[in-house]
């Protein structure tokens, strides 16, 4: 026989949340289109549909629910149901009614050890989290309880933490559900030296190093994890995939294994942009990987902007960025900038060479600070009259990251802040740049659909008493600053309506990244932005 059509009601409860559960695990509902079925299979498929309608009930706390399928009217367990159906050949109403009935509650919550001995470390976990008597009996917060024991355990110590018995008791009478859990936390541990496989280009010196930090440290899950990013932070490999021993070695150290796959040595790109205002750009790149062997990096990269000005008016860059990572204790990173500029703007004209050498140290897990010489020299003026510009600064940065992903944050704070102190080759008066910016991020719904995206940045300059090179001044506007308003647009203008920048900055911005289907989205903004002489 073929396929049955089908109308699928399910009757609401009156209760949104678990309205909205219902309809989502729904397997008669979910099904119905991608995979229609005959008579016979509609029966046996909504024969199934109770007990999955009541793992839901029982996740939001309903465990006396009632679960009624009735097939074209039709109880679900009349005899030769499926045989009138067939007969019949009709669309068939499918009416799903489910009643969840009162919603039970938690009286007693226990945890006790497995052996006498190991009672002193479950005291020091404390009790389950997220329950507490009198809290709705949903399942799914006694898994989570469950799971938090288990990993306030690994946190304390104890790699091979275990539950060996969950006991749920439910009283319909009382309406009320009892539960405990017989914990095993095993020995406390510490790391063995850790193993690293999978690489055959990168200096096995190198990888010790860097997974070193491990060895007889007291176990930690977030210390696995922390090791493990830090070698994707290395940038010569794909995957790093971090896997702790199922028990001791003979030492009752815990083993743990880092597997890599590495990246391809060679990568090269090219991007072309059009702006209606400037014409055409272009920026080509080649980046070597693994250079010498201990996961060097070296990238190369020639840019080209308003070409379509015509030769005097455009724009170019040539630079070289070298990265040196995991020196001296195996978590500080050498990186070396030079960068050839010719600048046409409408805020000044520039010719020059910048090169800057910066130290960067993470610590406290978030943090990253970075310092080093910066060295900048060439010519910067206007309609053709360039002045000589020979800068020496020193930088220092601090970095804060607890975002979610590198490229793609839906939650967590990102934060940076920079200072460099300048003064002129000949001993003339410096002056000292700062900036600071400030992002953070809120998923609205949970899954990525929807993320509001918040950016604030504040800049001062002080301490130019003989005033400040035109291209080291504050400007706003354009991409990455204030979008919708022309680049450098904003702030302070001469005589001749030319920007001048300010000694001051200060910008927001307010975003929302809505992903409409697959790979495609749409974001709406709105920045602000300002410039001050003071």
């Amino acid at each position: 026989t073929g396929a049955l059509p089908l109308t699928i009601e399910l009757l609401p409860t009156g209760i949104e949340r678990l309205d909205n559960s219902l309809l989502a695990t729904s397997n008669l509902r979910r099904l119905a289109e991608p995979a229609p079925v005959d008579a016979f299979g509609l029966v046996a498929r909504a024969g199934a549909e109770p007990a999955v309608l009541e793992e839901v009930l029982r996740a939001e706390g309903y465990w006396g629910g009632l679960v009624e399928i009735r097939l074209a009217g039709q109880p679900l367990g009349t005899p030769g149901l499926a045989e009138q159906l067939a007969a019949s050949g009709a669309p068939v109403a499918v009416q799903i009614k489910v009643t969840p009935g009162p919603v039970y509650r938690l009286r007693q919550i226990g945890v006790r050890a497995a052996e006498p001995a190991e009672q002193e470390a479950l005291a020091a976990i404390g009790p389950p989290p997220g329950l507490a008597a009198g809290d709705a009996a949903r399942a799914g917060a006694v898994l989570d309880a469950e799971a938090g024991l288990i990993g306030a355990l690994r946190m304390a110590g104890h790699p091979l933490a275990a539950v060996t018995a969950r006991d749920v008791i439910v009283d319909h009478d009382a309406k009320i559900m009892d539960v405990a859990w017989t914990l095993s936390p095993g020995p406390r541990a510490r790391f063995a030296t850790p193993e690293v496989t999978g690489s055959g280009r990168v200096n096995p010196q190198l990888l010790a190093r860097l997974a070193g930090r491990l060895d007889d440290r007291v176990f930690d899950p977030t210390a696995v994890e922390r090791t493990r990013r830090d070698f994707l932070q290395l940038g010569v490999f794909d995957t790093v995939r971090a896997r702790t021993g199922a028990r001791l070695d003979e030492a009752g150290r815990l083993p743990v294994t880092f597997a890599t796959t590495d990246r391809p040595r060679n990568a090269a790109g090219i991007s072309l942009a059009y702006e209606t205002n400037y014409g055409p750009t272009g920026r080509i790149y080649y980046e070597r990987r693994n250079v010498f062997g201990n996961a060097e990096r070296l990238r190369l990269e020639i840019e080209g902007s308003r070409l379509g000005l015509g030769t005097e008016d455009s724009n170019a860059r040539i630079a070289a960025n070298f990265r040196r990572p995991a020196l001296f204790d195996g978590a500080t990173t050498l990186v070396v900038d030079a960068q050839a500029l010719r600048e046409r703007l409408k805020a000044y004209d520039r010719d020059a060479v910048v090169l800057a050498a910066t130290l960067e140290h993470p610590f406290a897990d978030r943090w990253v600070l970075q310092a080093g010489p910066v060295l900048d020299f060439g010519r910067v003026g206007r309609d053709g009259q360039l002045d000589r510009s020979n800068l020496v600064g020193v930088l220092v940065g601090l970095r804060f990251d607890t975002t979610d992903s590198v490229l793609d944050p839906r939650s967590g704070i990102r934060a940076s802040a920079t200072v460099i102190p300048y003064t002129g080759f000949d001993g003339s008066d410096g002056f000292i740049r700062a900036v600071g910016t400030l992002r953070t991020y809120f998923d609205l719904r949970g899954d990525g659909g929807s993320v509001v995206a918040l950016r604030g940045t504040l800049g001062s300059i002080t301490g130019a008493e003989r005033g400040v090179p035109l291209d080291k001044r504050f400007y706003s506007g354009g991409g990455g600053s204030v979008r919708g308003v022309s680049y450098q647009s904003i702030g302070p203008r001469d005589a001749q309506g030319r920007p001048e920048g300010g000694v001051s900055l200060a910008e927001a911005s307010v975003e929302l990244r809505q992903r409409l289907r697959g790979s495609f989205g749409m974001v709406a903004f709105l920045d602000a932005g300002t410039v001050g002489q003071h």
